[in-house]
């Protein structure tokens, strides 16, 4: 399976590097990466967004202009982009259900990283995760989601509707 979703990952890198223009895209896609700091005891999470569809459904849900990029209104935005992630993503470790902490996001090239974490988790054994992250956007989104737990790595894709995955290790 992860050869599968490794493949995906690259058809899916491929079309980011070649397909895309500032106006449109061929696919809509999130990424989310988790990975279990042994050392810090702690969830590390990051979340990559397309900026123009967040933005788009942001403006869609909190029915206000909605402009990421704009310093002036990053405090605004924290909230929207915090908001909107921790409702539409959840994560549970070993079956209890953990809240993320919201650190920040930031623009890189034509996407929103935002960043989150979960303290006090000494084991990861199972990882169940909701994920239906701008499902209220576009019908034909699809997102991948990585998990790294000791140093091993799987990986999972969440296409619409579906919006549910567990991963052990």
């Amino acid at each position: 399976m992860g050869k599968i979703l490794f493949k995906w990952f690259i058809v899916v890198a491929a079309f980011l590097s070649f397909g895309f223009t500032k106006k449109h895209h061929p696919i809509f896609v999130s990424v989310t990466e988790i990975e279990h700091n042994a050392k810090d005891k702690s969830l590390e999470i990051s979340c990559k967004i397309f900026t123009d569809d967040f933005e788009k459904s942001l403006r869609n849900i909190y029915r206000t202009p909605i402009d990421l990029l704009d310093a002036k209104s990053k405090p605004l935005m924290d909230k929207f982009v915090s908001d909107y992630v921790q409702k539409h993503l959840k994560i549970k470790i070993d079956g209890k259900a953990v809240n993320l902490r919201y650190v920040g996001y930031e623009n890189m090239e034509e996407a929103i990283y935002s960043y989150y974490q979960v303290d006090n988790i000494i084991t990861v054994k199972k990882v169940e995760i909701t994920d239906d992250i701008l499902y209220d956007y576009k019908k034909e989104q699809f997102n991948l989601i990585h998990v790294v737990v000791g140093g091993k790595r799987q990986s999972t894709k969440l296409n619409y509707p579906e919006s549910v995955a567990a991963i052990e290790f």
